[in-house]
C-alpha cells in the first residue's frame, strides 16, 4: 500500500496544521537507519543489544516502524519527536531481559524525554516464561498509570481466536490489529474475554523505508499497523496535550470505523480525521 494517509482518512488533520510536533514517541525495535526521510526526527538512541551509541539498524524492522510513524512524505507524524530503543539483533529476535530492563529505562525517563506514546511492534518471545510474561505486562500498565500511552502489536498468528500475543492481551493498552486479512492479524478475546484487537490499520504490503539510506521496502503484518495508530495519537495528543491514556482509547472506541466484517473481533478501523476531531 502507498498511500498510507489517504487509507486511515488523515486529510483534514494536515490542514489544521498538525504533524505529531512536540510528542515524543519511543520505539523499542531492531534499531533504526539515517534515512533522509527520518533523519531531523530521531531525537534519541538506545542500544540495549550491542551498547553502540551511534543509530543503526542491521534488520530493517524498526526503520520500517519508524518511517510509518515520521516519514517526511507518507508518515502519519511527520514532525513526531521519536525516541528510538533497540532491543532486537540483525535477525529480529530479542530475549525477555532486554525488553524488561528497557521497559523500567523508559519507566525512569519518559518524564524527562517527554515520552508521550511507546510504540511496541513486536511480539512477545516465545522461549520466555510465565514470569518474564507477567513482568512485561506489568511494566506496560504501570506506563499506561503514569500517562505514557501504549500501542502494541496484536500479532500475526491469526485469524483464530485467542491468538493475540504479549503485551497485546493487557486489558489496558491499546492493541492494534491488521485491517486486512492477508496479514493473519491475531485476534481475540484475551484470555478474561475482553474485545482485542481494538483498533485496525492496514498492515498487508505496506510501504515505508528501509535500512539503507535512500530506499524503501515492503512488509506485512501488525507491527505496520500499530505505527500508524501511534502517529494518528500523536496528532491527537498534540492538538489536546492533556489527554489521558484512557481518554485517548475513549476515543478511538468513538471514531473507529465500523464495518460488519470487523466488527465481530474489533472496535473497527482507524479515522484519523474523526479521532483528532473529537480530541
Amino acid at each position: 500500500m502507498e498511500n498510507i494517509r489517504e487509507s486511515v482518512n488523515a486529510n483534514n488533520v494536515y490542514k489544521m496544521g498538525l504533524s505529531g510536533k512536540g510528542i515524543g514517541i519511543a520505539i523499542l525495535d531492531t534499531g533504526v537507519c539515517m534515512h533522509k526521510e527520518i533523519e531531523k526526527n530521531v531525537t534519541y538512541f538506545k542500544d540495549f543489544i550491542n551498547n553502540r551509541e551511534k543509530n543503526y539498524d542491521d534488520n530493517g524492522h524498526g526503520s520500517h516502524v519508524v518511517g510509518l510513524i515520521a516519514a517526511d512524505s507518507f508518515g502519519i507524524a511527520p514532525n513526531a519527536s521519536l525516541i528510538v530503543l533497540k532491543v532486537l539483533d540483525e535477525n529480529g529476535r530479542g530475549n525477555s531481559e532486554d525488553i524488561i530492563k528497557c521497559l523500567n529505562w523508559v519507566l525512569k525517563e519518559y518524564k524527562e524525554l517527554n515520552i508521550r506514546i511507546l510504540n511496541f511492534s513486536i511480539g512477545f518471545t516465545s522461549g520466555a516464561g510465565f514470569y518474564e510474561q507477567k513482568t512485561i505486562l506489568d511494566l506496560v500498565e504501570k506506563l499506561w498509570d503514569c500517562g505514557v500511552v501504549v500501542v502494541a502489536a496484536a500479532g500475526n498468528d491469526g485469524p483464530d481466536s485467542f491468538t493475540i500475543t504479549v503485551p497485546g492481551i493487557s486489558r489496558k493498552i491499546i492493541t492494534v490489529g491488521s485491517s486486512d486479512d492477508r496479514s493473519f492479524g491475531s485476534r481475540g478475546p484475551n484470555r478474561c474475554c475482553i474485545l482485542k484487537p481494538e483498533v485496525l490499520a492496514p498492515g498487508y504490503n505496506i510501504r515505508s523505508i528501509s535500512n539503507l539510506p535512500e530506499r524503501y521496502a515492503y512488509k506485512t503484518g501488525t507491527s505496520m499497523s500499530t505505527p500508524i495508530v501511534s502517529g494518528a495519537i500523536s496528532l491527537a495528543l498534540e492538538k489536546n496535550n492533556n489527554l489521558r491514556p484512557e481518554e485517548i482509547k475513549l476515543l478511538l472506541y468513538d471514531s473507529c470505523e465500523r464495518k460488519r466484517e470487523n466488527m465481530l473481533y474489533s472496535w473497527g478501523i482507524l479515522n484519523t480525521d474523526a479521532l483528532v476531531a473529537l480530541a
